[in-house]
């Protein structure tokens, strides 16, 4: 018997806590707490459980975790878990050019009428003042004057209308694209494919991010992996206390997730999924159908 295995079940024994008991408490199987108890963690199924289960053993005999890891870190497994980089949104991309170019419309009939009264100005200087010079015109100065100002007015009334009418237009049109872009765009879906024992498959389509999110309703031990086995979480969350833990997998095709008992809940893009009952272990897989 090892030297942590030792004081752990004199612990256990303390509190007059049989294996069974204990199972029951942490819903380690017993195996696996003679296991640590012996200090055979070779039976263990893999570094990362057996790290988590000499935790839920300590937490559940009223001994400090950290403390026995730094105590007996000659004993202990060690283990690597390296965070996972956030990725930005293409949905932030695509809004910031869709304001861009919202911005853009706005100020196209501004543009349109600007350019009109200018034109107009100079219609009206050409046929006052140009032809003004000229001295066989000046007896009719009164008459010219009064026909240009009239064409001008009738002129740049018909280019107002002709503005307002294509801002409207182009108005339209912006509108008519955004609510095409709306419907073309398909809604997030998480089907339910099968459930083989304790995994249960599911598949998630029409997802520009694969973000998962754990949200403890108890005490329970998860463990959030990729498809190649590489853990980005694992340990034990509860409720009132480290209650949730999220972690982004936009780069991986599926996410394994185990958990220990049926004390969580599960969204995947704030989507809850549906999980059946359990008071035992359950195994996802999550596969995450990338957009082509």
């Amino acid at each position: 018997m090892s030297e942590l295995g030792n004081r752990l079940k004199e612990a256990r024994e303390a509190k007059g806590l049989t294996l069974e008991e204990l199972q029951e408490i942490t819903k380690i199987q017993v195996r696996y707490l003679v296991g640590i108890e012996e200090g055979n963690y070779s039976m263990m199924p893999g570094k990362f459980y057996t790290r988590a289960f000499i935790k839920q053993y300590a937490e559940a005999v009223d001994l400090v975790p950290e403390e026995l890891f730094e105590e007996y870190k000659d004993e202990v497994p060690t283990t690597v878990n390296d965070e996972l980089p956030q990725n930005l949104s293409r949905v932030n991309s695509r809004r910031s050019l869709d304001g861009g170019s919202s911005k853009v419309f706005d100020i196209l009939p501004t543009i349109l009428i600007a350019i009109l009264v200018l034109a107009v100005v100079f219609l009206v200087w050409y046929f006052v003042f140009a032809k003004d010079s000229n001295p066989e015109k000046q007896s009719n100065n009164t008459g010219e004057q009064n026909s240009v100002y009239m064409r001008s007015d009738a002129l740049e009334e018909k280019e107002k209308e002709k503005a307002n009418e294509d801002a409207n237009k182009d108005e339209e049109k912006v509108i008519e694209e955004e609510e095409k872009v709306e419907e073309e765009t398909p809604k997030q879906e998480i089907t339910k494919q099968d459930t083989v024992g304790r995994t249960t498959t599911y598949e998630v389509k029409n997802a520009e991010k694969f973000v998962v999110k754990l949200v403890a309703t108890g005490k329970v031990w998860v463990d959030i992996q990729n498809g190649k086995n590489y853990s980005f979480f694992q340990g034990i969350i509860e409720k009132g206390g480290s209650e949730s833990k999220e972690v982004d997998l936009s780069k991986e095709t599926e996410a394994h997730i185990i958990i220990g008992n049926s004390q969580v809940d599960v969204f995947v893009n704030d989507e809850k999924l549906v999980l059946g009952d359990s008071s035992s272990r359950q195994d996802l897989v999550i596969k995450y159908i990338k957009e082509e």
